[in-house]
């Protein structure tokens, strides 16, 4: 699209429709003080060239998470994305309309997002899933709000080792829609103790595995408990590579699964975009939040993929919709089902032992590297009141080298 600007003529004629003598008139209702008497204090326009190395120079300034080890975790987790995803979700057969309405202009989004779908299904151990949500956090209150609606109860009981970013955004959401939230005080391995607080108003049970802290749990009794009171289990996964190796959130008898899948998709993009997976059981299929496709036959009998299901307040009344999420990460889907394709079972399960290999590894170096420290605290404390040389217990509380440790950066 060409920008064509207003001539002195058009501006003129405008105004003369309006009645105002000046684009000044426009303004005669702002206050004296608040109207600018001069440019605003910015660079004046340069060519391209300019303006590409002006911005360069400042995204220097930042450090990318790629340059060096990256330890921040927590639902933030580097990982290598081959360069053939890249590649593939470039192509022409995904330069579709970014909301598929038209399915048979759309069939390669379509078909993309429903193999999402059926890999989240797989990884989850759950019957359903939608074609992604904005981030975990997003589909962890997504769940909240679904399991109110289902039970018909008001309060949720958020575990210990949840994820704090996500307690905080399940507590906005059900604040606005009248959910109690009672959040389980920090804990680094308490799951369980969610099960003590669960009673006849709870809608359901939010607990991480593994959690904040990085212990798993199976969390099978929690899911007894909760269905015995008549509340949903929500299982919460900051890391969808551990889901490789652990037993299924379906297995333990979780009813909604709320994930994060970005570490699968792209880099780190200093915040974003992320990825929420979300999943349920077969049941609660038309509570979901979101959209999903599904697979059906055309005319000609031909496989072909189509928006089964979108209950947003946009596309149904407002009374029957179940959630005002206007869109799905269609991109980092498509990303993610281009990793985990190009993985296979097999190339997934062996990335998954690879970082707990080395996460093992890097734990044992620290560990080591504690000990000798705490020893040269000890030998300092027996003797300070001695002539002991300060280089002595400096070469004590120097770690040997941990070479090959690596920081899980696979």
């Amino acid at each position: 699209m060409r920008y064509l600007p207003l001539t002195d003529q058009d501006r003129a004629q405008m105004l003369g429709v309006i009645g105002a003598a000046d684009i000044d008139a426009l303004f005669c209702d702002a206050p004296r003080e608040a109207l600018l008497d001069g440019l605003v204090d910015l660079p004046r326009h340069a060519g391209e060239l300019e303006v590409r190395r002006a911005l360069e120079g400042l995204a220097a300034r930042n450090r990318p998470a790629g340059a060096g080890p990256f330890f921040c975790g927590a639902g933030a987790y580097r990982h290598h994305i081959p360069s053939s995803v890249d590649h593939l979700i470039q192509r022409s057969e995904f330069l579709t309309s970014y909301t598929p309405y038209q399915p048979e202009i759309s069939q390669g989004t379509l078909q993309a997002l429903y193999e999402f779908q059926t890999q989240v299904c797989g990884l989850t151990g759950m019957d359903v899933a939608n074609a992604s949500l904005y981030d975990g956090s997003n589909a962890a209150a997504e769940g909240v709000m679904m399991a109110a609606r289902i039970t018909g109860r008001h309060k949720a009981v958020l575990s210990g080792g949840l994820h704090p970013h996500y307690a905080q955004t399940i507590q906005t959401l059900a604040k606005a829609a009248g959910i109690e939230v009672f959040a389980q005080p920090l804990a680094f391995d308490a799951e369980s103790a969610v099960a003590d607080a669960i009673d006849g108003e709870t809608a359901c049970v939010v607990v991480q595995t593994p959690n904040i802290f990085g212990t798993a749990t199976d969390i099978t009794a929690i899911a007894e408990a909760a269905h015995a009171a008549g509340a949903l289990l929500i299982c919460v996964t900051t890391e969808v590579l551990s889901l490789a190796l652990l037993k299924s959130p379906g297995e333990m008898g979780a009813d909604i699964v709320a994930a994060e899948g970005a570490s699968l998709a792209g880099p780190l993009n200093f915040g974003g975009p992320y990825l929420g997976l979300f999943a349920a059981n077969q049941t609660f299929l038309r509570q979901m939040p979101g959209r999903l496709c599904g697979q059906t036959v055309d005319a000609d009998g031909k496989r072909g993929f189509v928006l089964t299901l979108s209950t947003r307040e946009q596309h149904i009344r407002r009374e029957k919709a179940t959630s005002n999420v206007c869109t799905n990460s269609g991109l980092v889907a498509l990303a993610f089902t281009m990793h985990l394709t190009l993985l296979g079972q097999t190339g997934l399960h062996d990335l998954a032992a690879l970082n707990h290999a080395k996460a093992r590894r890097l734990a044992r170096a620290m560990a080591a590297a504690l000990e000798q420290f705490q020893t040269a605290r000890t030998y300092y404390a027996k003797y300070r009141d001695t002539s002991v040389r300060i280089e002595a217990i400096q070469k004590k509380m120097t770690p040997p080298a941990a070479e090959g440790a690596g920081s899980g950066g696979n």
